[in-house]
């Protein structure tokens, strides 16, 4: 029995995993990740960093972060506690879905993880306080590789669905898109 559906968005290559927990009365048991099973989605990469986040108050936007190549890594992004409005941004030039988003809501309750992969910007705002995610990462984070996207951005147009409450300076400070910015390079 596979404890992972793999349901696909309409970005080509961002995939929601819905995650099948094993219970009874006691509580369940809840697979994050099995190389084997996610075989398909995973390749040849290996998860190199996990970080844990916990967000205190809703309405706050993280994001949206991606790393340049050669540093650029999947995620997967699972919310632990709470519940998130996760967002995806394709940044693959040649893609025919070049700067569209996707966005899931992933909770503690509906058992999901956004698989996010290299060329994408990724961002979510909470919709409850203290809310607490897991990133499973294929690279390690280095600082010159940083980059990302004004989460407020109106050529993105992302609909956040919660008055937009407190952002990082960093978060703040990315500029809006023009016609210098440069795609994700592989």
């Amino acid at each position: 029995m596979s404890r992972f559906t793999l349901i696909e968005t309409p970005l080509s290559g961002l995939t929601l995993l819905q995650r099948h927990p094993i219970g009874d009365q006691r509580g369940y048991l809840e697979r994050l990740f099995c190389r084997e099973e996610l075989a398909a989605i995973i390749g040849e990469r290996e998860i190199i960093q996990i970080n844990h986040t916990l967000t205190a108050t809703a309405g706050t936007i993280r994001g949206m972060h991606f790393q340049r190549a050669p540093h650029a890594e999947m995620k997967l992004v699972t919310c632990l506690t709470g519940e998130v409005f996760d967002v995806a941004v394709d940044l693959r030039r040649d893609s025919p879905t070049f700067l569209h988003w996707h966005a899931e809501h992933l909770g503690a309750d509906n058992h999901r993880t956004l698989v996010i992969p290299e060329g994408f910007a990724h961002g979510f705002q909470t919709l409850t306080d203290d809310c607490e995610l897991i990133y499973l990462h294929t690279a390690a984070y280095q600082p010159e590789a940083e980059a990302g996207l004004n989460a407020l951005d109106p050529r993105l147009a992302i609909p956040w669905p919660a008055p937009v409450g407190d952002r990082s300076a960093r978060d703040r400070d990315h500029p809006l898109l023009d016609h210098t910015f440069t795609a994700f390079e592989a």
